[in-house]
């Protein structure tokens, strides 16, 4: 898969997706700032992808001006239970480095799946992602983030109401919008008509 085409659906997933539906309020002010670094890796076994994160990790500790990382990894773990299982060792990854406390992941996938939850259900999609992806996040900064963001502990519950309003269908037409090769340069309306 060509690096450039994942960089821009991931890019216009965050711009459009994330920050158009306000599904991560942080998100719009570190895009703004260009804070937010999208890599894609051509790793095609979890061993590889353990060691793209590590090159990640390395990244973000001698680069404070960046905030975050999307490590997008479109060939390998495109089965979810696979990627879940995977986290495991991302996160084990993490604690060998001694950088637990200083990072952490969040995860999204293309079928991701809440426990509990079934396959098509619409409050999946907040985890939805065009590709597989590591997001690595700085604890401190995302703790200043939470302090001073009101109410943060609803967004999962906003998010899940606003997905099962929008429904399944709706989501699925924004995600042929959005990944379409004959995609044209105007941005797609995210509202429900």
């Amino acid at each position: 898969m060509e690096c450039n085409t994942v960089l821009a659906v991931t890019q216009r997933w965050v711009s459009e997706v994330v920050i158009g539906l306000n599904l991560c309020p942080f998100a719009r002010r570190e895009l703004v700032s260009g804070r937010i670094r999208f890599v894609a890796t051509d790793a095609n076994s979890e061993e590889a992808l353990l060691i793209a994160l590590q090159e990640e990790l390395t990244h973000l500790n001698q680069h404070p001006e960046v905030e975050t990382t999307l490590l997008v990894h479109p060939e390998v773990l495109t089965d979810f239970m696979a990627y879940n299982d995977f986290l495991a060792s991302a996160e084990g990854l993490i604690e060998h480095l001694e950088l637990d406390g200083i990072y952490q992941l969040a995860s999204f996938h293309p079928d991701y799946q809440f426990g509990g939850t079934q396959p098509d259900d619409a409050e999946n999609y907040t985890n939805r992602s065009p590709y597989p992806m590591l997001h690595l996040l700085r604890e401190d900064s995302l703790e200043r983030a939470i302090a001073s963001y009101p109410g943060t502990e609803s967004i999962p519950e906003r998010n899940i109401e606003l997905m099962n309003r929008l429904g399944v269908e709706h989501m699925r037409r924004i995600g042929k919008l959005l990944w379409s090769k004959n995609r044209t340069s105007e941005s797609v309306s995210l509202s429900k008509r």
